[in-house]
């Protein structure tokens, strides 16, 4: 299992014929003819990459999700944050969730499918989470439960399934996915590229690889619909499907097939990255924002930058900020947390934060760009340490003292925390992407800073001169 050249994948797998609008067209009538909602389950906030006017809750109360039922928008988003979760904590947070899903969704008399968005670079608690909701759907519904597809892919981030195995893009080369650095995750490391054996690993051989389900690009080029249905349809026993996708035209396909085999009765659960949920909801495409659609009127007030994340990635693209103009930058030093001087740090940047945003400057504020590592160290200790760390980082916003302009977060972990903690975010409505695959939320009324534009910065999208681009755009 070696790499592959893009150019040479895209030369051989082009469309026979001609993908016009008849297929969309197809696809958009058979959204029509389904009265369910779909419900997202978002494993962090990066999630909505593919989306716009659509809204986020950052809880899932009862009362939140009656809400989202009976909005009128086909789906809507639950940000879980499962990832930064503990298993333990990720099975009682589903079970809860699938729990209030079936009561609201009765209360609203409305039929509904769950997709659980996860990582596109296949990291996160699978099966856990998809397993967890089978259970609870079964057993609150009355239900078997056919199905669960698995897909991938993703565009903006380079992410492709080819006879079934999965890549990360790097230019013009296609890595197998186990050979990359997401593979190596310390919580959610993995051996296998091939998504039928990366199934058999994580389900620890309850679904072998040779029983899995799988869409070729061979089938979805040929429009071969039928077959793909009879496929889907043939599903039992809560089975495995795996759909191979290099174009958002090869999912468009799918979901024509997979909306005729629910139309019969087939029930399945989804475990996916961003593009799917665009495609089965018929959300169009959209131009890029640009400052007038985030920023309507005059702005005086300098925008916040904040950036937790250490990734190789991360730094380069601090690094090509240097020399913009209008721009501030302020290393919060997050060592002090070994002298427990960390409010000291926060009330030292955010004093001058306050004075530099007031008199339209933005200002950028990193942590240690050196992962903070000690001798004899514990894991317990490491994670008090960090607990502490993220926990400053948040009131670097809630504290600044002003409201910025706008809010840039770069990391998972960090954006949600800035966004639910220290933004007080509880329904945030989807504005759309400011550059492909990093998302901008508009907060809401009862937030800490309503209205503001939120951009939701991925540790895992993006070239080094990404983060450049977005704030010329904002400045």
């Amino acid at each position: 299992m070696g790499n592959l050249l893009w150019s040479e994948i895209e030369k051989k797998y082009q469309f026979k014929e001609n993908h016009s609008s008849e297929m969309v067209d197809l696809l958009h009538q058979e959204i029509d003819k389904d009265n369910s909602k779909l419900v997202i389950l978002d494993d962090d906030p990066t999630g909505v990459q593919t989306v716009h006017g659509v809204y986020v809750y950052t809880d899932w109360s009862y009362e939140s999700i009656l809400e989202g039922f009976r909005s009128k928008e086909k789906l809507f988003y639950i940000l879980t944050n499962s990832r930064a979760l503990t298993q333990e904590q990720t099975e009682q947070l589903h079970r809860e969730i699938a729990q209030n899903i079936i009561r609201a969704a009765g209360e609203a008399q409305i039929n509904f499918q769950i997709i659980s968005r996860g990582d596109s670079t296949l990291r996160g608690h699978y099966p856990l989470e998809t397993d967890v909701l089978k259970e609870e759907l079964e057993r609150g519904l009355g239900v078997k439960m056919d199905g669960e597809i698995l897909i991938p892919y993703f565009k903006a981030g380079g992410r492709y399934t080819i006879n079934n195995i999965h890549y990360v893009k790097y230019k013009d080369e296609l890595v197998p996915a186990a050979d990359t650095e997401f593979a190596r995750d310390k919580t959610f490391g993995y051996a296998n590229s091939n998504l039928c054996e990366y199934i058999e690993e994580k389900t620890k051989g309850k679904y072998a690889a040779d029983e899995v389900t799988t869409i070729s690009l061979e089938e979805l080029r040929d429009r071969q619909i039928e077959v793909i249905k009879e496929k889907l349809c043939s599903v039992t026993d809560f089975g495995k499907v795996i759909v191979n996708a290099i174009d958002q035209r090869d999912l468009e396909i799918f979901c024509v097939a997979l909306y005729l085999a629910i139309r019969e009765g087939k029930r399945f659960l989804y475990r996916s990255a961003a593009e799917f949920v665009k495609i089965i909801a018929g959300i169009s495409d959209q131009n890029l924002l640009k400052k007038e659609d985030m920023l309507p009127g005059q702005v005086k007030q300098g925008g916040l930058v904040v950036i937790g994340s250490h990734t190789e990635k991360t730094t380069a693209q601090l690094k090509e900020l240097e020399g913009l103009e209008k721009l501030v930058f302020l290393e919060f030093d997050s060592d002090l947390v070994l002298e427990d001087r960390l409010t000291e740090e926060v009330e030292r940047v955010n004093k001058i934060s306050k004075s530099l945003i007031e008199q339209g400057k933005t200002v950028v504020i990193y942590t240690k760009r050196r992962l903070l590592t000690l001798e004899n160290d514990t894991k317990e200790k490491a994670l008090l340490r960090s607990v502490k760390i993220s926990e400053s980082v948040q009131r670097l916003v809630s504290e600044v003292g002003t409201v910025p302009a706008f809010v840039i977060a770069k990391g998972g972990i960090t954006s949600s925390d800035i966004g639910v903690k220290a933004l007080k975010v509880r329904k945030a409505y989807v504005l759309g992407q400011i550059q492909p695959g990093i998302p901008v939320w508009k907060t809401d009324q009862a937030s800490r800073f309503p209205e503001l534009p939120y951009v939701i910065f991925p540790g895992n999208v993006g070239e080094a001169d990404t983060l450049k681009r977005i704030i010329c755009e904002l400045i």
